[in-house]
Order: structure tokens, then C-alpha cells, then sequence
């Protein structure tokens, strides 16, 4: 059976494998009947936010740490160890905190984490041009005809990046390998943190027989309820109905469950892909009901969407509003554009129409702004017959975006950020 050491790199050529590396007494012995075959790679860095923190501070590296907003805010990340207390991400903080009283909470600092994950990204992309990222920590890897390239399988050439991702950058991630990224994802979060797993061709069916329906990628709370009441618990189970009778009854997703059930997958690994909107929400200290407070934390939210936009060069077409109330009620209310935008005053001009129609009085908690159906920025905010002062509204916010860019972003602001006007 092909086996490797995960730590001095080198192939194990005994079978069964023993349990230390003959060559350095390591315990981690990679062994896999397919080890060799296979090329698609999903990589997740282990409890990102928080691990970026204890690298910082080795004050806090033996104690457990939550990464978070405020009283009322939610689990952005949390480390392993206070996961054995029972927090998870999204939970509340008030929960969280009660869980694990002794935990030390930061307040998540995105840019910082932004540039780790370009820093894990970038070895990634050394190592294969087809890299996929799914989010700020997370990508699949196809390593299809590489070996000749860095002198060894796809698995030894993953586990010499896992190696250097700890070295070089101070993070640990684990790594699932398999035949489709449906399966690596999977693969991926089995032995974390550190973890490698795989899954081959001839043991994909068993192993996905007994796992619930939830495991299947997409399939959310609301279909996995409706699946259960169907009588559909696992993916055995699932497989029982024919793929027109999935379609029949949930719909598109239907082709998904049908083929994911059956560990297919034919995505292939899209270096390309773009995301499909981007947003920024924040959650209050205590309710909020007044209309005047409300906008002024939605231009706020306005100019850091516009502010990611045009980092990115991209535009949208839909300006989306997310709101939840007192009582955890998630609200979601959206606007077609007349045409792609990023500017900040067209993205506030649009949701807070959409916020004027939701604030009747009640309390809400938490509020966000998104801009979906993304696009290339060129010809984005052109000049509109019906809207005279859209011009003049352009050019304002292009003079500040200039003014920024020269003196930093505090170097000039607009009245409606601090005075709540719209």
C-alpha cells in the first residue's frame, strides 16, 4: 500500500505501514491504496481567524481564544480548545461566553486576515495554476500532471505545501484528496486540525452510504428538514429515488443530490471564479429602531461594500438589504439596478429605499448590505437621461475616493455619516 510520511516527506515502502516513519519517527504515516492516483485537493486552514491571533501573540497560544464581535455579536472563529467548551462559529457571543468563560475575545481585524489568506493563497497558486478559492481561507488544488513537475505525486507535493503553509506563514491546514472536489471537500474536514484524508474511487459509495443528507454540498437546513420528512436521512436512503423523481420533488437541486449521492462530481477546478457579491453587515450592542441611526450605519456599510468593489474593479446590478430583528427574524430585501454599479451613493440610495419600507418601529439587531450580480467595473455608473444628478453625485464621490487615496480614508467624509441624513 502507497504511504508517506507527513513530516520528513519520504515514501514508506512497508505494508501494513508501521506505526512510526522508519527515517524519523514520526507518527504520521499517509496511507491510501489510491494515495498515488489522485489529484483533487481541498485545503482549509484550521480555525483561521484565531490561529492568525496566536501566531501574533504567543501570550495566548495555550489558552483558549474567540474571535468575535461584542455582548451581542456572533463567533467569527474560535480555536480548538474552546471548542472542546462547546463553541462553534456563528454561535452568539452571549452563548459563547458562557460556554467558555476563561476565553480571551478579539475583535476581528479582516485586513489582517485578508493578507494571510493571500499569503496561503500565493503558495498555493506556486504550486498549481488551477486554484479554486471558495473563501478568505479555504481553495481546491487540481494537481493533475504535476508530478513530473515537482518530482512526485499529488500527495507528497500537498504535503510538502502543508508543510511550508506552517513554516512560512504560521498557520496549520488540513487537506482532503480525492477523485472530485465534492469528495475533498468532505475529506477535508475529517481529521482537523493538521488532518490529511482520503478518499478514493473504490471506496466512495460505502463511505457515504450512512452519512446524513446534510453532507451533500448545498443542501441547506430548510431542504434536509423537508428531506427527513420525506423519510430521507441518509444518503443510502437517497439513492433509493431515481434522479426525475429528485427533480420532481425539490427541484434543480435534484440533479445534485442524485449525482452527489453517488460521489460524482464533474466540476472541474475553476481558478477564474469570481465572487457572486459582496457585502458587509454589522451587528449592534442593543436594539436599534430609530430610522435616522439605522441609515447612518447603512451608509457606513454602503461605503465599505463600495470601497471592496472598486478594490476589486468589479460592479453590480442588485443592491441587496439584510436585517434581523429582536427576535433573530432574518429579513432580506432586494433592488434591481438601473445598471452595474460600485460607487457607495448608489448602493445607499437603493437599500435605504428598501430600509424606509422595513422600519415601522420595530428593533432590529443586526443590519447589512450586499451588491450581487457582479461584473467588470468598465462602463459601470454611466451617465443616466432620467437621474440629472447622478453626473454630479459620480464625480463627488471619484474627487473623494482621489482625496482618500492621497490623505487615507478619514481625510473626508459626508455629512449623512454622522448627521443621518439621506
Amino acid at each position: 500500500m502507497p504511504s508517506l510520511c507527513r513530516d520528513c516527506q519520504k515514501a514508506v515502502d512497508r505494508d501494513p505501514p508501521p506505526a512510526r516513519c522508519p527515517g524519523c519517527g514520526s507518527r504520521r504515516i499517509l496511507s491510501h491504496p489510491e494515495l498515488d492516483a489522485l489529484s483533487i485537493a481541498h485545503i482549509d486552514c484550521d480555525a483561521f481567524y484565531a490561529a492568525v491571533e496566536k501566531r501574533d501573540d504567543p501570550a495566548i497560544r495555550g489558552k483558549p481564544v474567540i474571535v468575535g464581535g461584542g455582548r451581542r455579536g456572533v463567533v467569527a472563529a474560535c480555536c480548538y480548545i474552546a471548542r472542546i467548551d462547546g463553541v462553534r462559529s456563528a454561535m452568539p457571543m452571549y452563548k459563547a461566553k458562557e460556554l467558555c468563560p476563561d476565553a480571551v475575545v478579539i475583535r476581528p481585524n479582516m485586513e489582517k486576515y485578508r493578507t494571510v489568506g493571500r499569503q496561503v493563497r500565493a503558495l498555493m497558486e506556486s504550486t498549481t495554476p488551477l486554484v479554486e478559492p471558495i473563501s478568505i481561507d479555504e481553495a481546491f488544488l487540481d494537481l493533475s500532471g504535476t508530478a513530473t513537475l515537482h518530482g512526485g505525486s499529488p500527495a507528497r507535493t500537498l504535503v510538502r505545501l502543508a508543510l511550508r503553509i506552517e513554516k512560512e506563514i504560521g498557520v496549520s491546514v488540513s487537506v482532503g484528496l480525492s477523485f472530485n472536489k465534492f469528495l475533498a471537500k468532505i475529506a477535508s474536514d475529517l481529521n482537523k486540525p493538521r488532518g490529511f484524508a482520503v478518499i478514493g474511487r473504490a471506496e466512495a459509495l460505502d463511505f457515504l452510504a450512512p452519512r446524513p443528507v446534510g453532507t451533500i454540498w448545498g443542501a441547506g437546513r430548510a431542504l434536509v428538514k423537508t428531506l427527513e420528512k420525506d423519510g430521507i436521512g441518509t444518503i443510502a436512503q437517497l439513492r433509493t429515488l431515481d434522479e426525475s423523481t429528485l427533480v420532481r420533488r425539490y427541484g434543480i437541486i435534484g440533479r445534485r443530490l442524485y449525482a452527489f449521492a453517488r460521489g460524482e462530481d464533474f466540476r472541474r477546478v475553476d481558478p477564474v471564479s469570481e465572487p457572486k457579491s459582496i457585502s458587509a453587515e454589522t451587528t449592534f450592542e442593543t436594539d436599534v429602531s430609530d430610522a435616522e441611526a439605522l441609515k447612518r450605519d447603512l451608509w457606513h456599510l454602503a461605503e465599505t461594500v463600495a470601497g471592496r468593489l472598486k478594490r476589486a474593479g468589479l460592479a453590480g446590478r442588485v443592491v441587496t438589504l439584510k436585517l434581523k430583528t429582536a427576535d433573530f427574524r432574518l429579513l432580506t430585501r432586494s433592488r434591481q439596478l438601473g445598471g452595474p454599479s460600485q460607487l457607495a451613493d448608489e448602493i445607499f440610495r437603493h437599500a435605504v429605499g428598501l430600509l424606509e419600507a422595513e422600519t415601522d418601529g420595530r428593533r432590529f439587531r443586526l443590519i447589512g448590505v450586499g451588491v450581487g450580480k457582479l461584473g467588470p467595473a468598465e462602463g459601470a455608473d454611466a451617465p443616466d437621461l432620467l437621474d440629472a444628478g447622478k453626473t454630479r453625485r459620480v464625480g463627488v464621490e471619484r474627487a473623494m475616493d482621489r482625496v482618500r487615496e492621497k490623505f487615507g480614508r478619514a481625510a473626508i467624509a459626508k455629512g449623512r455619516g454622522w448627521r443621518g441624513e439621506a
